[in-house]
């Protein structure tokens, strides 16, 4: 069996994931390595991600490791993925998905609800900011950058009351000792892909797709399918308010999304059904009705705001 080169991000959560896809590899009789990279998200520590406005922030300089031939396989978390991915890419295998819902972490307090008011909250994402000030406008909002240990400790230090993280992410970790609440869907919709892990390889090499294709998961892959069909759609990068989440329910596909201002003042919901065999054409459809029932000027607001924060940075 062929030596195989997986490239990585550098935190903790990456490390896991690429550990994690090696000890599959090597299940299957291959020698495998990892090469940490640092991305241009990793080295931008200073300032909320929602405003850089960099798609690829955090797989552009893997891409490249890719195209260089310095690795054979990239492991990323799907929701960093950008839902075009430059030419001469692609996705080969869609892992199977650790739960896509986000978690309530708090020393004190054990929901959203129970939280007295102008409790600090921390999080860097516009989907988490606006679904939470869309339920609790008195609440304030704190960035919150580093990885998982990090904003940990933060908490732990009382600089927050509480902080909301993905649940997988901690999970994984086995970091799930401060999660008091699993946030519902209908209450917070997880990000699009959230979850999942995407293996990106050079596109046509069929090679490795051959040996990369056990690890695909055909659930994982019609419902982020979708998810990213929607995010598409809709124009939209991981660090912008919309959500998503699919899953199957009696044989169909189901679809739950979100477009929402940061400040919560208005939150567009979409729910629908579709073929299981078509995701991409459910998230497109849901994602232009977002679209039109005023999505656009919301997300038109976003960009113009990421764009004259960036100009001054």
């Amino acid at each position: 069996m062929p030596k195989l080169r997986i490239g990585s991000r550098g935190s903790q959560l990456a490390v896991w994931q690429a550990n994690h896809i090696s000890a599959l590899l090597r299940e299957r009789g291959h020698q495998v390595e990892i090469e940490i990279i640092q991305t241009t998200g990793d080295k931008i520590t200073n300032v909320a991600l929602a405003m850089v406005g960099t798609k690829g922030m955090f797989t552009k300089e893997i891409e490249e490791a890719l195209a260089d031939g310095r690795i054979d396989l990239a492991v990323h978390s799907l929701k960093d993925l950008p839902t075009e991915l430059p030419a001469g890419f692609e996705i080969a295998a869609i892992t199977e998905r650790q739960d896509p819902r986000d978690a309530f972490c708090s020393r004190l307090y054990s929901t959203i609800e129970t939280l007295p008011q102008r409790a600090r909250v921390g999080t860097s994402s516009l989907r988490r900011q606006a679904q939470l000030k869309a339920i609790r406008p008195d609440l304030e909002i704190h960035p919150l950058r580093g990885n998982i240990d990090t904003r940990l400790r933060k908490l732990e230090q009382g600089e927050y009351d509480a902080i909301i993280l993905a649940s997988a992410g901690l999970k994984r970790l086995g970091r799930t000792g401060l999660i008091k609440q699993i946030i519902p869907a209908e209450i917070m919709c997880p990000a699009a892909g959230q979850g999942a892990l995407g293996i990106e390889i050079w596109e046509g090499d069929a090679t490795i797709r051959q040996h990369l294709e056990f690890l695909n998961d055909a659930a994982a892959r019609a419902a982020t399918t979708c998810e990213r069909a929607l995010l598409n759609s809709l124009g939209g990068g991981c660090q912008v308010p919309i959500g998503a989440f699919a899953e199957t329910r009696n044989g169909r596909l189901h679809l739950e999304a979100i477009v929402a201002d940061p400040d919560g003042s208005m939150v567009l919901r979409e729910s629908r059904e579709g073929n299981a065999y078509e995701p991409g054409k459910l998230g497109h459809a849901v994602g232009e009705t977002l679209f039109n029932r005023g999505g656009d000027k919301i997300l038109e607001a976003v960009y113009r705001l990421a764009s004259s924060v960036g100009s001054t940075t």
